[in-house]
């Protein structure tokens, strides 16, 4: 941590017009789940469905719809019965109608039927052969269809919807931890590139400081004229080393700002997190949490049910039909607008629609046996997709408690590269280390200083899949939730 502080000290100096940033891992994330358009796109996804499961629930409430046509004109030459000439004549006819009405209708979702209420008025006017004004109005009608014995799509939409709705919602947290986790990889990037930059920036300074210190030592003939070309050639390669981290750097800040939406020209400057307190986490809760939230496995159980929709659809439309349709209500026909709301009518309606398949030559059948086929293979599948993420889930658990381990590993063997160094360093300064041991004590702690970072990466990148998997907050023992 205070290796990191200082590198803010010799961090590539910023202009006074350019905006310097400070973010840690968190704030980084958090960020990244706000404004990244891979965020945004995960969230958008999510609002598809969103409006789909609204539309699917708007449809289980009543519906209200007027049909108008205002005007018709019909010009035609019709055949007609002359009874004083006891034969059939074409006669020249002219019409002009309008008509309206009112529907409200209400799908019964555990039969599968639909209630309808209705109330219209036509209007129509002859010219020609027989001229005058007719209105029929029908002030109510109340009436219910359904098919009695065949495939109810309403109940089949009850269990199927909600589950895609949920599935949904545990998508997008989903997708969110994904974004957590590619903003990890960004982050830890940079915090590697800023690192290395900060060696060679030390490593610079050290190679000038044993050169000159070389030069000195030459001079009394400590060293050989090899080893001053040696640490000639390592000030060499310490100014290329530090280009090539400079260049790193600017690429890294570049990916990490591009990724969260902010100004490209940004100094970013990150934080190392500290070393993660140990959490032990259970398999056995792990899994349990996956299977409960996991959206793969809720696919899954979304097609089975909608194998089993298309198993019962295809079963039921292979066998006997039969529908129903009636109604209730008044009508009347008068050539006054008054007179066709009055001294109404009864108006009933009963139809009974029946459909025998008689020969087809097998095509119902093995349409029947196709469905009943898929669904096997689909439950097959999400068995064998079930046993994939449990591994996964076992496996990432177990990773997340090793990376702890090595984490603290990584810290340790920093800290004794850091003193070696140093120790060395100051041995060779006296002529008690030769130059090949400074130079492997150099190599070591650049190696561990990558190897802490790296371990870092990987301990919190474990971290974010596992809550991908599972989604649930081993932090806070709570299943994960957006607003």
């Amino acid at each position: 941590m205070k290796r990191f502080l200082l590198s803010l000290l010799i961090i590539l100096p910023a202009t006074f017009f350019s905006q310097t940033v400070n973010l840690t891992l968190q704030r980084t994330i958090e960020i990244a789940n706000d404004s990244s358009l891979q965020a945004l796109r995960v969230k958008n996804m999510y609002l598809s469905s969103y409006w789909q499961y609204q539309s699917f629930r708007a449809a289980r409430l009543p519906s209200l719809s007027l049909d108008l046509t205002p005007a018709s004109y019909n010009r035609y030459i019709r055949q007609r019965y002359d009874s004083q000439e006891n034969i059939d004549v074409y006669r020249s006819q002219q019409m002009f109608s309008a008509a309206g009405s009112v529907n409200i209708t209400q799908n019964f979702d555990p039969l599968g039927g639909t209630f309808y209420l209705e109330s219209g008025l036509e209007y129509m006017r002859n010219f020609g052969d027989y001229t005058g004004n007719q209105f029929s109005s029908i002030p109510v009608r109340l009436g219910y269809r359904q098919s009695l014995i065949g495939y109810n799509a309403f109940r089949w939409d009850r269990k199927i919807e909600p589950l895609k709705f949920e599935k949904a919602r545990k998508e997008l947290i989903q997708n969110m931890e994904e974004v957590a986790e590619s903003a990890v990889t960004y982050y830890f990037d940079l915090a590697l590139a800023q690192e290395e930059y900060r060696l060679a920036v030390s490593n610079l300074a050290s190679a000038d400081t044993l050169y000159l210190a070389g030069e000195r030592r030459f001079k009394i003939q400590a060293i050989s004229e090899a080893d001053l070309l040696t640490l000639k050639l390592d000030r060499v390669n310490a100014r290329n080393t530090l280009e090539n981290a400079r260049m790193s750097l600017k690429r890294a800040r570049f990916s990490l700002a591009s990724f969260l939406g902010l100004d490209q020209n940004a100094e970013i400057l990150v934080t190392l997190p500290s070393a993660p307190s140990a959490k032990n986490i259970s398999v056995d809760v792990a899994l349990n949490q996956a299977r409960t939230n996991n959206p793969d496995l809720m696919q899954h159980r979304q097609n089975i049910l909608e194998a089993k929709q298309t198993l019962n659809r295809t079963a039921v439309e292979s066998r006997l039909s039969v529908n129903v349709n009636a109604s209730i209500g008044f009508n009347q026909v008068a050539p006054t607008f008054i007179g066709a709301y009055g001294q109404l009518r009864r108006q009933d309606l009963v139809a009974l629609t029946v459909s025998i398949p008689l020969i087809d030559w097998g095509v119902r059948k093995g349409k029947v046996n196709m469905a009943r086929n898929n669904l096997n293979v689909v439950e097959i599948a999400a068995h064998q997709q079930e046993l994939t993420i449990e591994e996964d889930v076992v496996m990432t658990v177990s990773d997340f408690n090793i990376q702890q381990r090595l984490v603290a590993s990584a810290l340790e063997a920093l800290d004794l590269a850091d003193i070696a160094y140093e120790r060395t360093k100051q041995r060779f300064m006296i002529g008690k280390a030769d130059l090949n041991s400074l130079t492997l004590s150099q190599s070591r702690r650049q190696n561990a200083n990558t190897n802490y970072i790296r371990s870092l990466q990987n301990y919190w990148l474990s971290y974010y899949r596992l809550r991908k998997l599972t989604l649930f907050d081993f932090d806070r023992n709570r299943m994960l939730h957006i607003d």
